[in-house]
């Protein structure tokens, strides 16, 4: 009686609770079509209904340390390369 787990991916379990939220077919009738407990359907229906206001809380997505980080050192790099080129300028000045 030991088998495999039977492991679903997270876009038919989507398509699976959407589908049951519609209610155009009952949990057991899809229960039957993708052979999965009836169980098991409840609770991704659960899980969907409980996860999606979240979805749009925040559309721009959180600011993280590498983005911040990644500004900071692109802002050095742009202030060393603004020097640089005065230096040039006030260097060539003679010469042109």
């Amino acid at each position: 009686m030991s088998g495999k787990r039977k492991i679903y991916s997270s876009e038919l379990k989507a398509k699976i609770a959407l589908e049951a939220i519609k209610g155009y077919s009952s949990i057991n009738d899809l229960a039957k079509e993708y052979r999965v407990h009836p169980n098991q359907i409840g609770m991704w229906k659960k899980q969907l209904l409980e996860n999606l206001p979240r979805i749009f809380d925040n559309p721009r997505g959180p600011k993280t340390e590498s983005n911040t980080e990644l500004a900071d050192q692109l802002y050095r790099q742009i202030g060393k390369l603004q020097v640089e080129v005065e230096w040039l300028k006030k260097k060539y000045e003679p010469f042109s």
